[in-house]
């Protein structure tokens, strides 16, 4: 069962870090003028606005499993782990100018990632159980990232790449 659970757990940080890094879209590095910061959480300023709702609850989603798949696996200093993934997210995008690193994604996304590691916590699923949903969640999060890349624009040679 704890093999299992390990490689759920490998396919759900490739498909974090893609989803992250690249909108689930081809990889790829950007452009300078493609890197953006913001530093102050959930509100507007220094020429930024407001968080998305969507995207906000989206991120927080996308994060709860991380915390699921550590409470599961009995991975010890989670909560640094949670945190230090977002953080790390975060930062690379910075690195690879591909996306806006965002305070507020930092906060969202460690939240999300508590609210799965308290969920199993407090409820303390039983392996079988908890292995099935992880099985069914991830090949649904498959399922999902495969639909939404359909609707990509192909690239031609020599364009650039987009960012939704």
């Amino acid at each position: 069962m704890r093999r299992t659970l390990a490689a759920l757990f490998a396919v759900y940080l490739a498909v974090l870090v893609w989803v992250v890094l690249w909108k689930a879209h081809l990889p790829f590095i950007g452009r300078d003028d493609m890197r953006e910061i913001k530093l102050v959480p959930f509100v507007s300023g220094e020429g930024y606005g407001f968080s998305d709702p969507y995207e906000v609850l989206a991120n927080l989603l996308l994060f709860v499993p991380l915390g699921i798949y550590l409470g599961a696996l009995g991975v010890k200093g989670a909560v640094p782990i949670v945190v230090g993934t977002s953080l790390a997210l975060e930062v690379a995008q910075f690195v690879l100018a591909t996306g806006s690193s965002d305070v507020t994604d930092v906060v969202v996304n460690t939240v999300g990632g508590l609210i799965g590691l308290g969920f199993v916590i407090a409820l303390k699923p039983k392996p079988r159980v908890l292995a099935v949903v992880l099985v069914a969640g991830t090949v649904l999060a498959l399922v999902a990232i495969f639909l939404y890349s359909r609707t990509f624009q192909t690239m031609q040679p020599g364009m650039g790449p987009t960012i939704i």
